[in-house]
């Protein structure tokens, strides 16, 4: 895996990190929840940014994107009482199924 997908993957984890610490902040009425969330979301805009070097822009947003909604709602399920209806589950595995579809498509130039 090259350093570009590294940095994708990173963005989609800090992306899932500040949409968690979002929640927190309470519509930034709290002051450190909403300042972990700039941070969060910093650093996630500096890795996709750095990955959009040699992945092509469009599958490098789909990945980003994929993976935080896969995974922000993944984590609402498990520690928020988020609903787990099978419609959401399946929904959550054809969000992941493309951004496999696209990383397997992605041919480094």
């Amino acid at each position: 895996m090259s350093i570009s997908w590294f940095f994708l993957f990173l963005a989609g984890f800090f992306e899932i990190c500040f949409t968690i610490a979002l929640k927190f902040s309470m519509g930034f009425s709290r002051i450190i929840p909403s300042i972990i969330t700039a941070v969060f979301i910093i650093l996630s805009f500096f890795c996709v940014s750095q990955s959009m070097k040699t992945i092509p822009i469009g599958t490098a947003y789909a990945v980003w994107a994929g993976i935080g909604t896969a995974g922000t709602v993944a984590c609402g399920i498990l520690f928020f009482g988020d609903s787990s209806h099978i419609i959401r589950l399946l929904s959550i595995v054809l969000i992941i199924i493309g951004i496999v579809g696209l990383k397997l498509a992605h041919i480094e130039t």
